[in-house]
């Protein structure tokens, strides 16, 4: 076993992730919802129907991309997880 100190990293990636991906998702929303309510205003609807549409799109949207959001940082999680553990075998098995 070493005598030196267990290395500590900090990234700070990791805590911009979330922010990263809010505003991917803003924007995506955005400019999905605001295409649908371009495309039904265009269809000469009604301002109920085109209200109707832009919510529903919005509510739509936003858990869409909830749920795609959750699995893609669930899986980002579980890699970086899985790359520590190793590197942490990897050191164990090191001699100096």
């Amino acid at each position: 076993m070493s005598r030196l100190p267990p290395l500590t990293e900090r990234h700070a990636v990791e805590k911009l992730g979330w922010l990263r991906a809010a505003v991917l998702g803003a924007n995506d929303g955005t400019l999905s919802t605001g295409s649908l309510i371009v495309g039904v205003a265009s269809a000469h609807a009604t301002h109920t129907s085109i209200l109707v549409a832009g919510l529903s799109a919005l509510v739509a949207g936003a858990l869409s991309m909830a749920a795609g959001e959750y699995v893609s940082v669930s899986s980002q999680a579980d890699s970086e997880h899985a790359d520590i553990a190793r590197e942490k075998h990897e050191l164990r098995l090191r001699t100096y």
